[in-house]
């Protein structure tokens, strides 16, 4: 599939829903956001609801579904949330138990969907800086490791902070805090620059999540706040039952990239 801004969306997920794109979706439709999915029951929808406004950072809400309803509405009406990304992680109790490249089967009518900011949307303003993106150089899945930092709990849910990695020339951090800064509703500004153990990250050649990347003398490693981090989350937490994308395999929306940056 084409990394081309002149991709639609709705092309690209109708290939999705097809089984023609399988991979992650960094790169994919530039100019329009992604997003990072949870599924959950609507026993326990108000308290993630909670989470995410304690963590803004590692879970900027785009969207939340009505009980039932698998079309997002407002950032991409038409799609179908149980079809439309490439890949999902199925949890029960924790435990991931399966991955799936849809979920009609695990639907329920009990079930409330959040779509989540995604940082793979203010990429293509780094690679417009002349910043880059070495995941997407590399053909691989961004780097994302759990940290010791710790969400602020809310209700059942309790657990460390995620972070994606992106090593960006030294000369150049400045100006990708800058330009990410723009981007509140997809994470935003980095948590943390240089050190990866200050965060508790031992080996930045083991992610817990994704690939490792390239990191070129003169580069700094930047952490981003994740959506990966509910996963993280259910992991500690144990919600019986909860369903999200696989890392780097997200929700392409209909929303343009601009129409969530700040001035």
């Amino acid at each position: 599939m084409s990394t081309s801004a002149s991709v639609d969306p709705r092309e690209a997920r109708e290939r999705i829903r097809k089984g023609e794109w399988l991979g992650p979706t960094a790169g994919l439709c530039y100019g329009f956001a992604q997003a990072n999915l949870v599924v959950l029951p609507r026993e326990m929808a108000f308290d993630f609801l909670l989470f995410c406004q304690r963590n803004p950072k590692p879970c900027p809400l785009l969207e939340v579904t009505d009980v039932g309803d698998f079309e997002p509405r407002l950032t991409a009406p038409g799609a179908d949330l149980r079809k439309d990304l490439p890949r999902y992680r199925i949890y029960r109790g924790g435990k991931l138990v399966a991955e799936a490249t849809d979920i009609v089967q695990e639907w329920r009518e009990d079930l409330v969907a959040f779509l989540l900011g995604c940082s793979f949307t203010f990429e293509a303003a780094l690679l417009k800086a002349d910043i880059p993106v070495r995941h997407i150089e590399e053909g691989t899945n961004v780097p994302m490791y759990m940290t010791d930092l710790p969400c602020v709990p809310a209700g059942a849910f309790h657990g460390p902070l995620v972070v994606s990695m992106r090593p960006i020339p030294s000369e150049k951090v400045v100006k990708a805090v800058q330009i990410t800064s723009r981007f509140p509703a997809v994470h935003g500004a980095p948590l943390h620059i240089g050190d990866p153990q200050a965060i508790g990250i031992k080996d930045l050649g083991k992610p817990d999540f994704g690939q490792a990347v390239t990191i070129k003398d003169g580069e700094v490693p930047v952490f981003w706040a994740c959506g990966v981090t509910p996963q993280a989350v259910a992991m500690e937490a144990k919600p019986p039952f909860m369903i999200t994308h696989a890392p780097g395999h997200m929700l392409i929306t209909d929303v343009q990239d601009e129409d969530l940056a700040i001035l």
